[in-house]
């Protein structure tokens, strides 16, 4: 999985918005006037929808160069958000109106990526998305404390952060107004979900030396002066202890006494208001594809009666005597297949990703110039974390991380690393993101987007692809990578399952359990994600799917001349894209390839 990136540049060029050659009659005259037309639409459209984007959020136009931006957080009032959905509404009526025939074939992709974004954003304030600004993992006051972690070089870093801290409890303050606003319209996440949830509260409550609120002031440049750092030193220890940790003091209480008590006992999306509807729109945004949750539920069964027919043939190789149900326990128990300690499982997680960092080369013809490091999930998030994670870094100074889980180390089988490496780190996210925000020619909207069924099925294709590479020798580490895979295609089920069809949360933990080795912290875990992201987790299979389908179409119409470097660079030439778009970008590339033959 993909934790959110930000972009960092303000650049946009679009191949369209250049001089049309001469027109040689009247009706090249017409047509040059036309398309020039449409391509100063398209780039009104690109250049609003950007804006948007800056006025949203301070922090994002701060990191774009907008210095009055700086020591701000986000508006949440309510006037705030109507007004940026009104911009968002009359912005998408705009980009529906231009006429995509008289645009190249890469302003037709930026179009369309275009109005997919905006009606996502109109689509989630609709259905009061801002109304849960939290998840069963984590929420908005984890998240908030990214504000620590910022480049602090000046004097006038430390008071812009300064005025952050002060904003602090008015940030809160309207996130609070919209949880309360979530009560009262039955829109929260699901009671069950949220048990355990106040300790990813509780954890930001320590003494005041102890906060990564406090962190900036113990360290500083070595060219600011004594009286300085003795200034700013008490300046953060004060807003800490009387500003800070009262205010997640006061969110705790909230949640506690107030919030948690009063959410939701259903955990099906159709259960929300107007909750058929929102969730068959989820499931169209995260597949990008004209389904219905029906048919992706009869999908997912279809896969997950293959891949389980595979996982025996493993479980008849390492001639274990006992049922499949016998086998995950013994998987899920056994202490050989568990790391002692949190080093163990960083390291172990450090030499396969330097294997992977091996492969590159055979399987891809264009990698990255930003690195990736490995570090483990934040102690304050991890109990409710899932296993792994990709954290992208929008800089040219700083890697990317590959997020491990140490929290419950029993619970953190080694047979699974090699795909879930495979998947966060490279080929999968990291090579994949690395790539997209190298791609100058984009504009930044495309360059730093991310298309869940793109990523996440390029992250899981990513961990096929290590069977071609050597790894997964062991036939515990295979049934590691059978058991991710079974994981996402069980997800097709109980997502679709439990949001439209009426199943129990213990039934699709049931479901899940009885067919993945996952531990069962993870599983539960997982399907509490799932219940408070709807639609998100059908990402995945859906994309794999296609990459594997498109892989195989010019494999057959290529035959010997099939080259699978070129293959993966086509694939990832464009950046994220959505599944139909793909599809025609390797149509593309078979014809080219067959031109050259």
């Amino acid at each position: 999985m993909y934790k959110y990136l930000l972009p960092t540049l303000l650049v946009a060029s679009l191949s369209a918005c250049q001089t049309p050659s001469t027109p040689t009659n009247n009706s090249e005259t017409i047509t040059n006037a036309t398309q020039v037309a449409t391509n100063s639409q398209l780039q009104t459209a690109i250049d609003a929808a950007w804006q948007i984007s800056l006025d949203a959020s301070p922090s994002f136009a701060y990191s774009m160069g907008d210095a009055s931006k700086a020591g701000q957080l986000q508006d949440l009032s309510s006037q705030a958000l109507a007004a940026l959905d009104q911009r968002r509404q009359v912005l998408l009526a705009q980009i529906k109106q231009i006429d995509r025939s008289s645009l190249n074939k890469n302003d037709k992709i930026n179009a369309q990526i275009l109005q997919d974004q905006v009606q996502n954003q109109v689509d989630q304030y609709r259905y009061n998305d801002h109304y849960m600004p939290l998840s069963a993992e984590s929420g908005f006051h984890a998240y908030i404390a990214s504000i620590s972690k910022g480049r602090f070089n000046k004097v006038e870093d430390y008071q812009n952060y300064i005025k952050q801290l002060q904003a602090l409890p008015n940030y809160f303050k309207q996130q609070t107004y919209w949880l309360k606003q979530g009560i009262a319209a039955g829109i929260t996440p699901s009671k069950v979900t949220l048990q355990g949830f106040e300790t990813s509260i509780s954890a930001f409550i320590v003494p005041v030396e102890d906060s990564g609120y406090f962190a900036p002031f113990t360290e500083y440049p070595s060219h600011f002066t004594d009286a300085e750092k003795a200034q700013l030193t008490q300046q953060g220890r004060e807003l800490v202890a009387n500003t800070v940790l009262p205010t997640y003091q006061a969110f705790l209480e909230f949640m506690t006494t107030e919030y948690i008590p009063n959410t939701r006992e259903s955990i099906a999306s159709y259960d929300l208001p107007d909750g058929e509807a929102f969730y068959e729109n989820r499931v169209r945004y995260y597949t990008t594809l004209d389904m219905t949750s029906d048919e992706v539920h009869q999908l997912g069964l279809q896969e997950v009666k293959r891949i389980r027919a595979e996982m025996q043939q493993i479980i008849e190789q390492v001639g274990f005597a006992g049922s499949f149900a016998e086998f995950l326990h013994f998987l899920r128990t056994d202490p050989q297949f568990y790391p002692k300690t949190a080093e163990e499982l960083l390291k172990e997680a450090a030499y396969i990703a330097k294997k992977a960092d091996a492969m590159l080369p055979k399987y891809f013809g264009k990698l990255p110039r930003q690195p990736y490091g490995i570090e483990p999930v934040p102690a304050e998030i991890a109990p409710k974390y899932t296993t792994g994670r990709y954290s992208g870094s929008n800089r040219d100074d700083e890697p990317g991380y590959y997020w491990v889980n140490t929290y419950a180390l029993d619970k953190r089988p080694l047979y699974e690393m090699e795909a879930l490496t495979l998947h966060e780190a490279v080929p999968g996210h990291h090579l994949q993101i690395a790539l997209n925000q190298e791609l100058t020619d984009l504009p930044n909207f495309r360059r730093y987007s991310y298309i869940s069924a793109f990523g996440e099925g390029w992250g899981l294709y990513s961990e096929y692809l290590g069977l071609e590479a050597g790894f997964y020798q062991d036939p515990y580490s295979n049934f590691g990578r059978l058991t991710y895979e079974m994981w996402r295609a069980a997800r097709l089920v109980v997502d679709t399952g439990m949001h439209a069809n009426g199943w129990s949360r213990q039934q699709a933990i049931d479901f899940m359990a009885s067919n993945t080795a996952l531990s069962m912290h993870n599983v539960t875990t997982e399907i509490d994600r799932y219940i408070n992201w709807p639609g998100q987790a059908l990402s995945y299979k859906i994309g794999e799917l296609t990459i594997k389908r498109l892989r195989a179409q010019a494999e057959a119409e290529l035959g010997e001349n099939f080259d699978i470097r070129a293959f993966h660079d086509a694939i990832l030439a464009n950046g994220s894209v959505p599944m139909s778009v793909l599809e025609q970008q390797i149509n593309d590339f078979i014809a080219t390839q067959k031109a050259a033959i």
